[in-house]
């Protein structure tokens, strides 16, 4: 019997390279607004893997558009699958809308995003400081969703692998993929 598939390497490499840079993004953010002399320099950070994460949520998706994810398994119930399908669809939404807010509320805040090689990127909205509390508000929340969802997404990846064995789990990672039906 021959393996399961699975995600195309390229695609493996850039969900656990983001999802690594989620995690330490959504760590910055609390310990943004946990510490006032630790907020500028998480701020420089935090800004530049933003955009980071912008650009390689558009390549994983022309990635997916090019080589889409393998099946999820006949037996699954509807209402799983459909639960995927829309977590799926919330976290890219999340991934795409959360660097761009905040880019806008930096440019409504009536600040500069500076990358490395001090490449200044134009401002995406005016400078309008009831517009940046607003912006800030929906990153914020945004931000929180997005944990959830991420809590969600794990909570689901690790039934696949410990409760259904049903290679699920398998076709995003590395290591070797026993054949279905044999977990």
């Amino acid at each position: 019997m021959s393996p399961a598939p699975r995600f195309v390497p390229l695609a493996r490499l850039l969900h656990w390279l983001m999802a690594a840079l989620l995690l330490a993004q959504l760590l910055i953010g609390v310990a943004m607004m946990a510490s006032l002399v630790l907020r500028p320099p998480l701020i420089a950070l935090h800004r530049p893997l933003g955009l980071a994460l912008l650009v390689l949520v558009l390549v994983r998706l022309w990635v997916r558009r090019r080589h889409p994810p393998p099946a999820l398994p006949a037996d699954l119930p509807h209402w799983q699958a459909a639960a995927a399908h829309a977590s799926h669809v919330l976290l890219y939404a999340l991934m795409l809308a959360l660097p761009l807010l905040g880019w806008a509320l930096t440019s409504a805040a009536g600040n500069v995003v500076v990358l490395p090689g001090d490449v200044a990127l134009p401002a995406i909205a005016p400078h309008d400081a009831v517009l940046y509390a607003w912006l800030r508000a929906a990153h914020g929340l945004l931000a929180w969703l997005l944990l959830a969802t991420v809590l969600g997404h794990v909570a689901a990846a690790l039934h696949h692998a410990w409760i259904r064995r049903d290679g699920v789990f398998e076709a995003m990672t590395w290591g070797r993929r026993p054949p279905p039906g044999t977990g």
